[in-house]
């Protein structure tokens, strides 16, 4: 996993208790992901410790690890923070392919009171995941 890839800024790091891998394969049906690299366990142990994506530009890093030092695994781990933003030129695209992914909506897409069209879904994994256009960009989301 040498660049060419994003590693300035803000890089989001999910625990995703196991599903790591299937994370990875669906970013890349949902919302175009590349399969940056996958690091396997040290000691063998079934899973990945280290997966990256490169989704629209930028990166988002992944583990299997539960990151529960010196105590059980933690399956009931969620992200509990806001959403991933993906600002984007063609977003109805973005968003159709989501939903066509198994992405559910939580917020319709459309034009909202600021002037952008935006949209939020939930993937599979309990992520939330916000498409914005630039309102500038295009002619509205109806």
């Amino acid at each position: 996993m040498t660049p060419p890839y994003p590693t300035q800024g803000v890089i989001p790091y999910i625990a995703m208790a196991g599903r790591t891998a299937e994370a990875m394969e669906f970013y890349a049906r949902a919302f175009g992901a590349n399969d940056i690299g996958r690091m396997p366990f040290p000691d063998g142990s079934p899973g990945v410790m280290h997966g990256q994506v490169l989704i629209n530009g930028g990166t988002l890093m992944m583990t299997d690890n539960v990151m529960n030092p010196g105590g059980p695994p933690n399956t009931a781990i969620q992200a509990s923070f806001g959403h991933l933003q993906l600002i984007v030129k063609d977003g109805r695209q973005w968003w159709e392919r989501a939903i066509a992914a198994g992405c559910t909506v939580l917020a319709p897409y459309q034009r909202q009171p600021w002037g952008d069209d935006w949209g939020l879904l939930q993937d599979p994994f309990g992520l939330r995941w916000g498409i914005l256009q630039d309102g500038a960009a295009g002619a509205g989301a109806a």
